[in-house]
């Protein structure tokens, strides 16, 4: 057995046509995978799909609100009508609102979180029919530091990124019966339109991540692609329910 050859299976990445999702959807693709990548943007998405023919493996872009139900169980159907199967999914579409907690509207609550967890839910309530038709699969939550850690200015965020770590530990609990293991990664520090937005808001935020991160640098997309390869092949066969921090070590760090 090849650990990381995933040649014929079909991966589905949500928010992949650019940031950490393109980064992983690459990472995923050099395994072999075909992907089909999904977002709102379909000219951004048209632009990714080079990215990822480059790579020898065929690549679709799917339309999709994933904060809709019936968007997330199209955007699977489009996948498994195209590539016959759907073995892999990335759940990255993600948005933050950057205020202190007295001042969010009740809808900005709701935009947060309905884009962050609740389409992550959604999105693996549509996969998992088609995961248990091809025998198992692999899930793969984004979360975030804010996982981990608390900020005065992302009470919506952080609540949604803590859901992410717990709901990856229930649906790893219920469907490993399913072989499917679900697992989530929790990017750093990782240099993206979401975070340049947030050096912009945040005064001093450039200076010290670089200050508390071991690895002396902000993280680049192409820092995620080495674990999304690992989470959506063979290697982690046995790996299931994890939150996996990909940060340079500043989760470590005093």
């Amino acid at each position: 057995m090849k650990l990381f050859d995933i040649t014929g299976k079909v991966a589905v990445v949500t928010g992949g046509n650019g940031g950490i999702g393109l980064a992983m959807a690459r990472g995923i693709a050099s395994c072999g995978a075909n992907v089909a990548i999904a977002g709102r943007n379909a000219e951004k998405g048209m632009a990714a799909l080079e990215s990822l023919r480059e790579l020898g493996v065929q690549a679709i872009f799917v339309t999709a609100d994933v904060t809709r139900k019936t968007d997330c169980q199209r955007m699977i159907a489009e996948a498994e009508a195209h590539f016959g199967r759907v073995d892999i999914l990335v759940n990255n579409a993600g948005t933050s609102i950057r205020k202190m907690p007295q001042d969010y509207s009740e809808d900005e609550w709701h935009q947060v979180m309905d884009t962050n967890l609740t389409s992550a839910f959604l999105c693996s309530q549509a996969a998992y029919p088609a995961m248990v038709k091809a025998g198992g699969g692999k899930m793969i939550n984004i979360g975030s530091m804010m996982s981990l850690f608390g900020a005065p200015y992302a009470t919506p965020y952080a609540s949604s990124k803590g859901g992410i770590v717990q709901m990856t530990r229930c649906l790893a609990t219920a469907w490993a019966k399913d072989n499917i293991q679900v697992n989530a990664v929790l990017p750093g520090w990782i240099d993206t339109e979401l975070t340049q937005r947030a050096r912009q808001q945040v005064d001093g935020l450039q200076s010290s991540v670089e200050k508390r991160t071991p690895a002396g640098r902000w993280g680049a997309p192409p820092d995620m692609s080495g674990v999304a390869a690992f989470l959506a092949t063979a290697a982690s066969d046995f790996v299931t329910g994890t939150a996996i921090p990909v940060d340079g070590g500043f989760s470590i760090a005093m």
